[in-house]
């Protein structure tokens, strides 16, 4: 996921955290409210206010999810207190995922004519889903702290977070891959994500592989700095990377990155960019790590793929090259300005742009990896970029443009098509770095 859908690496390319709602949860969350002095709802996030935009209403319209925030703020309204409105956030926020992931994969009612393999549905509809939790004024006291709790359990259950499902044994492997929302909607709000749409796709589906059969679980992440810093993705990561008979055999990061290519990511850089995030935040530092996750002391301003890249990129996956990037922008050792290298970071040199740039592909490729080194967990994973997701020529005015095209649904099924081609070619692969 790179910034400008890019032509340059480094050009800044590419809800409440889930750390946070867990260290939440230990808290009272609903505290008395003085009569006649009930808090004001809080305000709209960026991303919920652009919900009520012409594209997104056409999206979920077209896709039969402009139900679901409607039927969830019926059922908030009925809710008697907020365990039960707890319970509710959970059970809804999964259900959306598992039907996103549904229509997927040809399951159940197509519910409009938008293209089945299309990631936007889920998104709007989530933000649905936040937008009405925000709005809601319950009967019952419901202080800051319950607020957030429950659009918490929204944005966790709604991303696939809390249900990734890996089998136990030898005789199927475990893989799991991560996507992306869709991102830089100010600038198009008709943007999908070819990352997250591979991971409905292929979340719960089964492919072959050279060393046998492997199952494949997907979640998907926002596109916003203070949820990774507040450990979103160790959060979602760290109990399939223990040790145990459903530990992982393999892992990935996907996100969107330059048109025409895949890039198997040699080189992770421990620094934030700066680019605006979807919530038009920007974050320009050392990437933070979590309190309370396992962590490498001191904290490496390198991480490094153990995906078999050689293997990848020799092989024969489908219509798109895949390169091993091992580009990586760097203050070298004793110095001052940022230097590009070709082939990987010096020793002692300062971080300033992995090969996926230094925005929130690069920093959860960084996380997982560095999460992978704390428990030593000795199995390939690190970062896959996919080609940029565009409309047809006659369809690329975003100001005039339709919100799809054959040439946009063609490009996404081929593009997730050879992700599952790429991991197949991954569990069976030996090369190691």
């Amino acid at each position: 996921m790179r910034p400008t859908e890019i032509t340059r690496r480094r050009v800044r390319t590419t809800p409440l955290g889930a750390l946070g709602a867990v260290l939440l949860a230990c808290l009272p969350l609903a505290l008395p409210t003085p009569a006649g002095a009930a808090p004001a709802a809080p305000a709209l996030t960026v991303e919920e206010q652009r919900l009520t935009g012409a594209v997104p209403q056409e999206i979920l319209r077209r896709s039969g999810f402009d139900d679901v925030a409607p039927g969830f703020a019926r059922a908030l309204a009925r809710t008697s207190g907020l365990a039960q409105a707890e319970r509710l956030a959970t059970a809804d926020g999964r259900r959306l995922w598992r039907r996103a992931v549904d229509r997927a994969q040809g399951r159940g009612p197509d519910g409009g004519d938008l293209s089945r393999d299309d990631d936007r549905p889920l998104y709007w509809a989530r933000l649905g889903m936040t937008r009405a939790l925000r709005e809601w004024r319950p009967a019952f006291a419901l202080d800051e702290r319950g607020r957030a709790a429950l659009l918490a359990a929204v944005e966790r259950t709604s991303r696939g977070q809390d249900s990734i499902e890996l089998p136990a044994g030898t005789k199927v492997k475990r893989v799991l891959i991560t996507g992306f929302d869709p991102f830089q909607l100010d600038s198009d709000a008709r943007r999908s994500n070819p990352s997250g749409a591979a991971a409905l796709a292929l979340d719960g589906t089964v492919i072959d592989t050279p060393a046998g059969p492997a199952r494949v679980e997907a979640a998907v992440f926002p596109v916003r700095w203070a949820d990774f810093a507040d450990g979103t993705v160790e959060r979602t990561l760290l109990p399939h990377f223990r040790p145990g008979q459903r530990q992982v055999d393999l892992f990935t990061t996907i996100s969107q990155g330059r048109p025409g290519r895949f890039d198997v990511e040699r080189t992770n850089g421990a620094w934030r960019g700066g680019y605006p995030d979807n919530a038009n935040v920007s974050r320009t530092e050392t990437v933070p790590v979590p309190p309370g996750v396992p962590t490498v002391t001191p904290q490496p301003q390198w991480t490094t793929t153990s995906l078999p890249y050689a293997a990848i990129t020799a092989a024969r996956t489908g219509p798109f090259p895949v390169y091993d990037n091992t580009a990586v922008t760097e203050i070298p050792a004793g110095g001052t300005e940022e230097v590009d290298r070709a082939d990987g970071p010096t020793p002692g040199s300062t971080a300033r742009a992995g090969g996926g740039g230094d925005y929130l592909s690069n920093e959860i490729a960084y996380r997982a990896t560095l999460l992978r080194d704390a428990v030593r967990l000795s199995v390939p994973g690190g970062h896959l970029h996919t080609p940029v997701l565009r409309f047809g020529d006659d369809n690329a005015d975003p100001a005039t443009g339709r919100v799809t095209d054959p040439e946009f649904v063609r490009n996404r099924l081929a593009i997730t098509a050879q992700i599952r081609s790429v991991l197949a070619v991954a569990v069976g692969g030996t090369d190691q770095p």
